[in-house]
């Protein structure tokens, strides 16, 4: 038939326009605001972890993903809700992070079923109407949840809720626009496939019969998925009376448009963009408060076993008499993030601690409009990345240290006394997104900024 054969190059044409436009346009825009959707995620699941109100998965960094798998969302079992749910949310955790750091975003890589599985965890929980009263399981525990954590927590702890709640929904909607675009996209491109492979070697009689399509694409594509509801669309397009005008409503849906030059937006507000980096690593303040009450803890926990009777008398008599106490020092053991060598470092634990406490004050006064950032408002640009960076680096190495202090008290109490140690990896995991995002604001700068100059540069008005 003439008319199916001219409809097919029309098809074809306009598909591969579409997969132009979908490569170059909506397929990075979606990876950002799905890193942005985890990201928002994440937070919420380490001040979930931090809170003890779910368990980390002790098997979680052994999980390998091979392809993207949507976790459990039935009914729980009341005895064993808190194992469920820690498990299902750390599952989560662990596929959105292998979704926005190792999956493949392209118009050939995202098959209908891929498709949906990224629309599964997107819908996993329903952010939008976090109730109690849900009728999805994960949203009515994780509501619960989350109004547990408001109830008379600090103003820090319920802005990282807020923001993270903000984000969460905001994202959901513009996510889902964007894999409809994809389904649209990958249906009408299954569509074309069948009329070339299977359609074309039926006749009409035989064609505008489903059984007789399934048992033709069975033989032609074995194993491949079949989807009854897009060859009765087929069959309507090509072998109906109607067929010629939802042809072109086909090809009129997946016309690109040509984006209209938008208006002129005002000046960029760069400084803003440094604040709020640094406002990011204000927020690890909480954090760094956790770990610092938990490392007083494991730290007497380690002094009651080591310690014989004999050295604690003589602490207690250097304490009468106010003599100051002997150094407490450590040497932990990293591997050197650059050269991936193993690095030693003696860390005076006295010290250490105390310029900890330190640095949450510092972190307190950076997390808000307050004194201190009306003075760093105050300064140039300049001054305020180099404050910035000075913080991320500061940041880094602690972290650094920290995670091998952590390794160390498991390392140093009794077997029988591990499970007592109060281990600080959320806290370390809530720190590290800090550094990344607080880094994203860094490049954002930059980026924005030179841009701006080359704009200047070719004589074009930036605003």
């Amino acid at each position: 038939m003439a008319e199916v054969t001219d409809y097919i190059k029309a098809l074809s044409d306009a598909l591969e326009a579409r997969a132009a436009w979908l490569d170059k346009s909506e397929l990075p825009r979606l990876k950002d605001e799905l890193r942005s959707f985890q990201t928002g995620f994440a937070s919420l699941y380490n001040l979930y972890l931090r809170k003890g109100l779910i368990t980390e998965d002790p098997y979680k960094q052994e999980v390998k993903v091979g392809e993207l798998q949507v976790p459990d969302s039935g009914p729980f079992n009341e005895t064993k809700r808190l194992d469920q749910l820690s498990l299902r949310l750390s599952n989560y955790d662990t596929q959105m992070d292998f979704l926005v750091n190792f999956y493949q975003f392209s118009s050939d890589f995202l098959t209908l079923d891929r498709l949906k599985r990224i629309a599964g965890l997107v819908k996993f929980i329903d952010w939008g109407k976090l109730t109690p009263d849900s009728s999805s399981p994960n949203t009515k525990v994780v509501a619960e949840m989350t109004l547990q954590i408001k109830q008379g927590t600090d103003s820090l702890t319920m802005s990282v809720i807020t923001e993270s709640l903000s984000h969460l929904s905001r994202f959901y909607n513009t996510i889902m626009g964007h894999l409809k675009f994809l389904v649209d996209y990958r249906k009408e491109r299954y569509k074309l496939e069948l009329r070339e492979s299977v359609f074309s070697q039926m006749t009409p009689a035989e064609a505008i019969q489903v059984p007789l399509v399934k048992k033709k694409y069975s033989q032609l594509k074995p194993g491949q998925p079949f989807y009854p509801d897009l060859i009765d669309e087929v069959i309507k397009e090509d072998y109906s009376k109607e067929g010629q005008e939802l042809k072109e409503k086909v090809l009129k849906n997946l016309e690109v448009v040509e984006a209209k030059p938008k208006a002129a937006k005002p000046q960029i507000d760069f400084k803003s963009i440094l604040l709020d980096g640094i406002m990011v690593i204000g927020s690890t303040a909480q954090a760094f408060t956790d770990i610092s009450n938990k490392m007083t803890d494991n730290q007497a926990l380690l002094d009651g076993k080591k310690k014989s009777f004999w050295e604690k008398l003589k602490k207690v008599m250097e304490q009468m008499l106010n003599k100051a106490p002997e150094p407490v020092i450590y040497e932990l053991e990293y591997i050197d993030p650059i050269k991936g060598v193993p690095v030693k470092e003696k860390v005076n634990l006295f010290n250490f601690h105390s310029d900890l406490d330190r640095k949450i004050k510092i972190l307190i006064a950076m997390s808000n409009r307050g004194p201190g950032m009306a003075k760093l408002e105050a300064m140039q640009d300049e001054q305020i990345i180099s404050f910035l960076e000075k913080n991320i680096r500061d940041l880094q190495n602690v972290h650094k240290t920290l995670s091998a202090l952590d390794d160390f008290y498991k390392s140093e109490v009794d077997r029988a006394d591990r499970e007592k140690v109060k281990g600080i990896k959320p806290e370390l995991s809530t720190i590290k997104n800090a550094i990344v995002k607080a880094n994203s604001k860094r490049h954002e700068y930059s980026a924005q900024k030179e841009e701006y100059e080359q704009l200047k540069r070719l004589g074009v008005n930036p605003s």
